[in-house]
């Protein structure tokens, strides 16, 4: 018998523990390295985010791993990780450290003795067993224990050590990160519906996407509609995309300007409790809200206010005016932010911190914005504005970002934990707005205050979501106004 051409398993000199560069590069070990008893150690702590991505990546989305409620019934109690993490992290300091770079995985057995849960620490052990000599393999023992030192995972692994050392630096590897799930517009939705619906006049709902959108939010049980708009264009909307209109009441006239002023009168005789803009121009709807001679107005300017809720910022907030007021004045921006604090108190937040947002945080007698934004600082202070704490001028990272207000060492109640955005005007609301929308993928919501009822402005290029979202707040509203008109 040839012993160079079997497995070789004695008579090895001392064995060595083989401990991972301090680099950043990883070095590899060649099978003419290895021997028996030869050891690696790699340490990782068990997270929940660990657990998430690891379903994610392999599909594996057994409640057991992922819903609390569902594992509090199982025999662990407990949400565990996916067997195969652990398994992973074999693999990983197989493929990283030992043998290491060039290894080829051919085979692995594995026994899973007890479970590991969150915040377990798990110490991964791969000792050289045997290495046969001929083909040039090698088997490893794979011995996964907690920080309790029980096994949890153990088993063989069978390998081809690599024949050349290799040595590499991990680049342009591309940074992973959890998005939590944004439930805010369900939640919402839900709370709004356990109010009830309410009528409201859809002017000019004349395509696919208003009408639709219409629809869904009468079928969620937000809304009761009155759809304002010439019959027959609705009726071949609905047709060409196989939309129902029954039992949808509708108010038939001429045309889109019609539609308005007939919305303003159901408005008036009490008929609805909203107005939601459809498919004709904004500026057409308003202009029939806030004529004198529509009564609609209250002592309030006509602002609005995007509901936001994006993963990058622990609360929902406020972003005004970012639709109506093009340069408020100071006058109007006192309004504004009235108009948004009284909408903070409606969803729950009692006393809402109010950032005036500028390009800088200091008063500069060249920027109207910083100025404003100390004046009504002190009209805060005076009873001018109430229900909130304000400050400003705050630029926009030290509005929403503790770290960066503690940077400028900026001391202040509303730094960093805004629920409220006061923009300057509506080009830098609207920039704001779409860029949260379209580069953060946020979530939102939109309703016109100051008139005496909740307005839905809808655009072309709003989702489903943020539609029924904007009418499920303006329920909230014209629920609240039943009580407390404005």
């Amino acid at each position: 018998m040839d012993i160079a051409s079997k497995e070789f398993t004695s008579m090895q000199p001392q064995a060595t523990a083989v401990k991972p560069s301090t680099d950043g590069t990883m070095r590899n070990h060649t099978f003419s390295e290895l021997k028996v008893g030869d050891y690696a150690i790699m340490e990782r702590t068990l997270t929940n985010e660990d657990i998430q991505l690891f379903a994610l990546a392999s599909g594996d989305l057994n409640p057991a791993h992922l819903d609390a409620e569902y594992a509090a019934k199982t025999p662990f109690k407990t949400v565990i990780a996916h067997g195969m993490w652990g398994a992973s992290m074999i693999s990983a300091l197989l493929g990283t450290q030992f043998p290491g770079p060039g290894t080829i995985y051919l085979s692995q057995t594995l026994r899973f003795t007890a479970p590991v849960r969150v915040g377990d620490t798990l110490t991964v052990k791969l000792s050289v067993k045997s290495l046969d000599m001929e083909k040039k393999w090698a088997t490893l023992e794979c011995v996964c224990t907690n920080q309790k030192g029980k096994v949890v995972i153990a088993g063989d692994a069978e390998v081809i050590p690599p024949a050349e050392h290799i040595e590499w630096t991990p680049h342009d590897i591309p940074e992973v990160r959890l998005i939590p799930r944004q439930d805010g517009p369900r939640r919402l939705i839900e709370h709004a519906r356990s109010l009830g619906s309410i009528k409201v006049a859809v002017v000019h709902p004349c395509d696919a996407v208003s009408l639709e959108s219409t629809l869904e939010a009468r079928k969620l049980g937000l809304i009761d509609p009155i759809l304002v708009a010439p019959r027959s264009k609705l009726e071949s909307v609905a047709a060409e995309n196989n939309l129902q209109l029954d039992g949808v009441e509708i108010e038939d006239v001429p045309h889109s300007h019609a539609a308005a002023e007939t919305a303003v009168q159901l408005v008036k005789s009490g008929k609805v409790e909203a107005v939601m803009k459809g498919s004709l121009h904004t500026d057409e709807l308003m202009s029939a809200i806030v004529a004198k001679d529509a009564g609609l107005r209250t002592k309030r300017r006509i602002s609005h206010c995007f509901l936001m809720e994006t993963a990058a910022y622990p609360r929902p907030f406020i972003i005004t005016d970012a639709a109506i007021n093009i340069a408020p004045d100071l006058g109007a921006k006192a309004d504004i932010i009235q108009n948004a604090i009284d909408l903070a108190h409606v969803i729950g937040v009692d006393q809402p911190k109010v950032a005036i947002l500028a390009a800088v945080e200091t008063i500069n007698a060249g920027m109207q914005a910083t100025l404003d934004a100390a004046a009504l600082c002190k009209m805060s202070d005076r009873g001018q504005i109430t229900g909130a704490v304000l400050d400003g001028p705050l630029a926009f990272d030290n509005a929403v970002s503790p770290e960066a207000a503690r940077i400028k060492g900026i001391d202040s109640p509303v730094a960093g934990q805004a629920d409220i955005l006061m923009v300057p005007d509506l080009e830098s609301g609207n920039m704001l707005f779409k860029a949260l929308d379209h580069l953060a993928g946020a979530h939102s919501a939109g309703v016109v205050l100051g008139a005496k009822m909740p307005i839905i402005l809808t655009s072309r290029a709003d989702s489903e979501e943020s539609r029924i979202a904007s009418c499920a707040l303006a329920v909230l509203l014209a629920h609240h106004y039943r009580v407390s008109p404005p």
